[in-house]
């Protein structure tokens, strides 16, 4: 009996959580997973307890990148030995499917996001009608599907009558000792405000950044990396707060923990920008929780839902500097405030572990 299963995606498998968890699941269960995704010159070193596949692609981004890298993709499915393919979100869908038909292999999709509502596509009515057209083409044949929430189920469901599961991206409760990660030094000394993530559109950033030189006392921490970085990097140039606010580029999921353990105060700012992020529910709410760190969040449905469950932190509908700033102030000088929702946090923290979601992954899996 085959018991591999190949896992594809377009990242760099250093960051991704979600795909390492699924990994290390299906391990426990008895399957052999092998992770495949793209080599860039900046890439870390992996040491897994999987095999991972990186493939080296002459461009970095845009319609030229997403075919090379499903060709590529999928002349290594095609003469791989595998039982099962897992797709991960929709820019990998196309040749896992197609070498899912080819050979007669089973196929697993995993959406991360609503990804034709990713803010990215929203403004680019072409762009998003291409991902359109593969999604409705391939979708209505799979028929192991599960994704992030409810909320983006439901609509999956409506849209091409195929049931869809849920699996959260929730932490590890027992989680290994965080490698250390390195900030500028003295960074500590005041409040922390952080965020962890993609540094990408419509998630806040710009604004927080505004809003620092009225909270002097403050420090703020940009975990990840993306399309905008170089901008606000240029915009902490332009308002002289280099010394305040430190971009830490792409971060292993090993050191992730450590940093977010350096913060005071998290932040998840997520605009209402397309119904991705309408709907969006993303796992720092939960690694924020597990670190006991309050959080300032937006008056989304599936991220409110999270704060008003746990009481750890404070939902905001307003995102000028000023209000911002005002707001996490307030907060911070709140002391017994702080207090109880670092409380609650941790308290809440064991709801939201992948333990419980493991439980129920294998349901979304084929025999083999």
């Amino acid at each position: 009996m085959n018991k591999r299963v190949i896992i594809a995606v377009t990242n760099d498998l250093s960051g991704d959580q979600r795909i390492h968890k699924v990994a290390v699941s299906l391990i426990g269960l008895g399957y052999e997973p092998v992770l495949a995704g793209r080599l860039l010159p900046e890439s870390s070193v992996l040491t897994r307890i999987y095999k991972c596949k990186r493939f080296r692609i002459p461009a970095r981004k845009g319609p030229l990148f997403y075919i090379l890298f499903n060709i590529r993709l999928f002349f290594y499915l095609l003469f791989s030995r595998a039982g099962l393919f897992l797709a991960n979100d929709l820019d990998t869908l196309p040749a896992v499917f197609l070498a899912g038909f080819i050979r007669r292999k089973k196929v697993v999709y995993d959406s991360h996001e609503y990804f034709t509502e990713v803010p990215e596509l929203v403004g680019r009515p072409r762009v998003k009608s291409v991902w359109e057209f593969i999604e409705k083409l391939i979708f209505p044949h799979l028929k192991w599907v599960y994704t992030v929430n409810r909320s983006i189920a439901n609509i999956y469901a409506v849209k091409y009558g195929v049931q869809v599961g849920v699996i959260r991206n929730v932490p590890f409760a027992q989680r290994p000792i965080p490698v250390i990660g390195v900030l500028p030094q003295g960074f500590t000394d005041g409040p922390v405000i952080m965020y962890q993530g993609a540094v990408n559109v419509g998630r806040g950033l710009e604004e927080v950044i505004r809003a620092m030189p009225m909270m002097p006392d403050c420090r703020f921490l940009i975990a990840g990396d993306g399309d905008i970085r170089k901008l606000l990097e240029n915009l902490v140039k332009e308002l002289d707060l280099g010394n305040r606010i430190h971009f830490t580029g792409r971060v292993p999921f090993e050191e992730l923990s450590w940093y977010t353990k350096q913060a005071t105060l998290g932040i998840s700012l997520e605009q209402d920008i397309g119904l991705n992020y309408h709907y969006a529910l993303p796992n720092k709410l939960f690694d924020y929780l597990h670190a006991g760190i309050p959080v300032i969040a937006s008056d989304l449905p599936e991220i409110r839902q999270v704060v008003e469950d746990t009481q750890a932190g404070f939902i905001v509908d307003r995102f000028d500097p000023e209000s911002l700033s005002q707001t996490i102030l307030s907060i911070l000088n709140n002391g017994e405030l702080m207090k109880t929702w670092r409380q609650n946090a941790l308290a809440s923290a064991p709801q939201y572990i992948w333990e419980k979601e493991q439980e129920v992954l294998m349901t979304y899996f084929p025999p083999l």
